[in-house]
């Protein structure tokens, strides 16, 4: 076999095992993955399905406690028995990784140049400061980073989300390494701004030759940039195919399922056809007007995050709030919770105005509202049980409750939302991402709310996790009626839930009406935008909205 027609990584049955305190964890089980140059392969699966740890074992970037078997081949060298030195070589010249989160892979203390430069320089120590820099501006350039020049002299902190994804990406090709490794690349970013990295990814696959190995859980990520997909559970490869070929006749029950799981524009809308619950009674919100203002500091001006929002909600319905980061959707979700104070305007929440409130007239509103935090691991007390956890709004708003009542009713929400009776004695850290949102639903329910807002709570969950507590937020939600806010960047999640949406742009509500109305029809650019950004899990269908995307942005 000719050099040309061999694989660029070659993983052959490939074992990772780790010693822990109550035993062996055999994460990775005789795993193989080829991937072809210039191409996409993209590693899909649940949380601890194995897909990180495959992907990090390309570099060896396991702690002591792993140990590995097997063969792991970049450009016919075998990572697993290469030295410290051989390694610090292979690593950025031959393999190159974009972590998952950029915050944490970017020094807050070095400018992004310095940063650049620390891995130009410690593979070339000829290379001048001014080299490196200058080496360093081309690349920002050619990922797409304006200004790039001056900004090469910036912090970490001094860009948006998806800049410092764009940087990580940058520093991953300023070697011109041949294999990018891409750990869940887009997963926190808003809809416009992850077609922009997935159009870079692209970008890089043509103009540098580069191959991709993708680890994703996004279904849509996958049918927009894959050319072949391999599909991992509990650590084993169950299915690789084509792209097209898996999608549209998946073999294994497990990759139907996944693909089942995924949230589709337009499939299970809440409000399809036009049919949505019939307003009645006296509105539980209403916004006329509203403005919310953060005071400036150190010289700097008050910021308006929310400028004349206009929207009601009623007894029974869902509203879905729906932008960007920095849209101003989650400051008016606190606001109607009394967490942020609104500025100008006027707020009613269930009667009360919130506009200038005294905290002794909230506090009682405060027992009618339910709030589903979008991280539940930073909302719980470390110190509590999941038990202790649920029942905290019993021992505040009903000190008549004894222990063992509000024990009971833990219980009963827990079980409510499909955990078992003793998660109660577990602490937060000793649940699952999905089963610690489920809790965090559990808990917002405990005093029998009017009102539900829910941040954005299934952003970081598993397509399968995340299809389970949005089918059991439903029941719950027809089950007891609530009125909810529900505040999401994901269009196809909020589509399913909410029955009218309003859409946020700098602050403004450009857009409000019956759900799939806007969402068939959408009248304002922005909106048009966000569906059109929106990756849907179906390579063929990608495709033709991707191509009219780029006919469009071509056209204006």
């Amino acid at each position: 076999m000719s050099t040309e027609t061999q694989p660029l990584l070659s993983i052959q049955e490939l074992n990772v095992n780790f010693a822990t305190d109550a035993g062996t964890v055999h994460a990775v089980k005789q795993t193989s993955i080829d991937v072809q140059p210039g191409e996409v392969m993209a590693v899909v699966g649940e949380s601890g399905s194995g897909k990180t740890v495959t992907a990090k074992t390309v570099l060896k970037l396991l702690p002591e406690t792993a140990y590995t078997s097997g063969a792991v081949l970049v450009n016919g060298r075998d990572v697993l028995s290469l030295s410290g030195h051989q390694l610090r070589e292979l690593r950025g010249k031959d393999a190159a990784m974009v972590f998952q989160e950029p915050s944490t892979a970017l020094n807050p203390v070095y400018t992004i140049g310095w940063q650049i430069a620390e891995g130009l320089r410690a593979h070339d120590r000829k290379l001048t400061k001014k080299q490196a820099k200058a080496k360093a501006i081309e690349v920002l350039t050619k990922v797409g980073i304006p200004d790039a020049e001056n900004r090469v002299n910036y912090y970490p902190h001094q860009f948006s989300g998806g800049q410092k994804q764009r940087i990580v990406i940058a520093m991953a090709l300023a070697l011109d390494a041949k294999l990018i490794l891409a750990d869940e690349p887009t997963t926190a970013l808003d809809v416009t701004v992850q077609a922009e990295i997935l159009d870079l990814l692209r970008h890089v696959k043509d103009e540098f030759g580069a191959a991709v190995l993708l680890i994703t859980h996004n279904m849509g990520v996958v049918a927009d940039l894959a050319d072949r997909v391999t599909v991992m559970f509990n650590g084993e490869v169950v299915e690789s195919a084509p792209v097209r070929e898996l999608f549209a006749e998946p073999k294994q029950e497990y990759t139907r399922l996944l693909l089942d799981a995924v949230p589709h524009l337009g499939r299970d809308s809440a409000s399809a056809g036009g049919v949505v619950p019939e307003r009645t009674g006296e509105p539980v919100v209403v916004a006329r007007g509203l403005e919310i203002e953060y005071p400036g500091g150190l010289g700097q001006k008050a910021f308006k995050a929310v400028k004349g929002v206009d929207f009601e909600l009623y007894p029974g319905e869902v509203f879905g709030l729906v932008g960007e980061s920095g849209s101003g959707k989650t400051t008016i979700g606190r606001a109607i919770a009394g967490l942020t104070r609104a500025s100008g305007g006027s707020l009613k929440v269930l009667g009360q105005e919130m506009v200038g409130f005294k905290e002794k007239d909230v506090k009682p509103l405060r027992q009618r509202i339910g709030f589903v935090f979008q991280d539940p691991a930073a909302s719980f007390n470390p110190q509590l049980t999941i038990g202790e956890c649920v029942a905290e709004p019993l021992a505040v708003h009903r000190r008549e409750l004894k222990p063992e009542q509000r024990r009971a009713r833990a219980a009963e929400l827990l079980e409510a939302v499909q955990l078992p009776g003793d998660y109660a004695k577990r602490y937060p850290h000793e649940l699952s991402g999905g089963q610690r949102q489920r809790a965090s639903l559990a808990r917002s329910l405990a005093l029998d709310p009017e009102l539900l807002i829910a941040d954005e709570p299934t952003s970081a969950l598993d397509v399968s996790v995340q299809a389970k507590v949005l089918e059991l937020f439903k029941e719950l939600q027809a089950e007891l009626g609530f009125a909810t806010v529900f505040i999401s960047h994901d269009l196809a999640v909020v589509d399913m839930l909410a029955h009218r949406i309003g859409v946020l742009y700098h602050g403004e509500l450009v857009e409000v009406g019956i759900g799939s109305q806007i969402l068939n029809e959408p009248k304002h650019p922005y909106t048009q935008r966000l569906i059109g950004s929106l990756p849907v899990p179906d390579p063929v269908e990608q495709e033709q909205r991707r191509l009219a995307r780029l006919q469009q942005s071509n056209t204006v």
